[in-house]
C-alpha cells in the first residue's frame, strides 16, 4: 500500500515493485548519536515479514527495516556499461557462489560448507576460497564428517587456471585419493550483446518471466526429479533471481532459464529447450530477455557454467560473446562410493 509519511516524504514503493531500482531513505538511530537520514539506491530484490532487501550495483545488500523507511520511489535504471567484465578468480568464486546458494552452510576457516539435500553439486560441495584454518588432514576429517552426518558424500570444489591456488589443493587431494569428477567451465563476457541477441524462431519467441519455480518449469529442468523444497531454496535465491519460461504448443515449457542479478553480474543457469523445439533459436530468446531484465537493474557483465563436452551450449555462448575464464571440478574420496 502506499502511504504518505509527511508533507514532502512520500513512499512511492510497494512490494509489487519487487525487481525496479529504487531511491530509499530512512531514519537510522543509534544510541550515541541523534537519529539521521541515510539514502541507499538499488535494485528492490525482496519486500517480506516487514523488511524491504536492496542489491547494490556493487553486490552489497542492503537489509531496511520497513518501520524505518521514510521516503521511497523507483528510479530510473543505471545505464549499463558495455565493457569487458574483468574479474578476478576470488571475484566471481564469490559472485557465482551467491547465485547458487545452498540451504545449509557452515564456515570452516575460510572453506565455506555447503549442503541442500543432494540438489546439484555446487549447492551441496566444500568451497575453498583460502585457508581451513586447520592442517589439511584435520580439515578433510572434518568436511568428511560433517557431510556425512547429513548423509552426503564429501565433495570439495577445486578451481583449475586461475591462479588462486586450486592446482595446489588439487595435488595435496591427488596425494590422500580424492579423485577428480564433473568438470566445468566458468565462462564470462559483456552482457549487452546477450540482450541484443535475437531470436530465429517464427515470429520471434514469447518469453515469460517470474520470481518463482513452478512445477512446468521444473519439469524441463535437466535434473529434475521431485521439486523439493531444497531444490527451490537454491534455484530461488540469490540476490534477484528471474526464471524463463517459453511457453510450448501444448502448455509445456518449450524453453527455460535462470538469472540471477548481483550488481554489475548476472549469472546465467538452467538454459535448456525441450527436444522436440530446438534449433528455433528459442536458448538465444530465453537468455536475451534475461539479459535484458539484468540490464534494466544495472548490470553489465555476465557469468555461467558450462560442461566441457556441452559442444551445443559452447557454440551458443562462443556466438553470444563468452569465453573461459577459469574451470573447476570436484574430489572425492573413491572409498566413499
Amino acid at each position: 500500500m502506499e502511504f504518505t509519511t509527511g508533507a514532502r516524504l512520500e513512499v512511492r514503493i510497494t512490494p509489487a515493485d519487487v525487481g525496479k531500482r529504487v531511491s530509499v531513505r530512512r531514519l537510522t538511530d543509534a544510541c550515541d548519536r541523534p537519529a539521521r537520514f541515510t539514502d541507499a539506491v538499488g535494485v528492490l530484490t525482496s519486500w517480506d515479514a516487514g523488511e524491504l532487501r536492496l542489491t547494490r550495483r556493487n553486490g552489497e545488500v542492503v537489509r531496511i527495516a520497513e518501520s524505518a523507511v521514510v521516503a521511497a520511489k523507483v528510479v530510473p535504471a543505471a545505464p549499463a556499461r558495455r565493457r569487458g567484465p574483468a574479474a578476478s578468480a576470488a571475484e566471481l568464486t564469490r559472485v557465482a557462489a551467491r547465485g547458487w546458494p545452498p540451504v545449509v552452510s557452515e564456515r570452516l576457516g575460510e572453506w565455506t560448507l555447503r549442503a541442500s539435500d543432494g540438489f546439484t553439486s555446487r549447492a551441496n560441495s566444500v568451497l575453498p576460497t583460502g585457508d581451513p584454518g586447520l592442517p589439511l588432514d584435520a580439515a578433510l576429517e572434518r568436511v568428511t564428517r560433517w557431510y556425512g552426518e547429513r548423509g552426503l558424500p564429501a565433495l570439495v570444489q577445486v578451481a583449475t587456471g586461475a591462479q588462486d591456488g586450486g592446482e595446489a589443493l588439487a595435488a595435496e587431494l591427488d596425494a590422500r585419493g580424492w579423485e577428480a569428477r564433473r568438470a566445468a567451465l566458468l565462462q564470462v563476457g559483456e552482457l549487452a550483446p546477450v540482450a541484443d541477441a535475437v531470436s530465429a524462431g517464427p515470429g520471434g519467441a514469447a518469453v515469460e518471466l517470474a520470481r518463482t519455480v513452478s512445477a512446468a518449469w521444473f519439469s524441463l529442468y535437466s535434473r529434475a526429479g521431485e521439486l523439493t523444497p531444497a531444490a527451490r531454496t537454491v534455484l530461488e535465491g540469490g540476490p534477484s533471481v528471474w526464471l524463463a519460461t517459453v511457453p510450448g504448443p501444448d502448455g509445456a515449457p518449450a524453453a527455460i532459464g535462470r538469472c540471477v542479478v548481483d550488481g554489475r553480474w548476472a549469472g546465467f543457469a538452467a538454459v535448456e529447450v525441450a527436444p522436440d523445439q530446438r534449433r528455433r533459436g528459442l536458448a538465444r530468446a530465453v537468455m536475451a530477455a534475461l539479459a535484458d531484465r539484468a540490464l534494466a537493474e544495472g548490470a553489465s557483465a555476465a557469468y555461467l557454467q558450462v560442461e566441457p563436452d556441452n559442444a551445443p551450449a559452447l557454440s551458443l555462448y562462443a556466438a553470444l560473446g563468452f569465453t573461459t575464464h577459469h574451470a573447476y571440478h570436484y574430489r572425492y574420496r573413491r572409498t566413499e562410493e
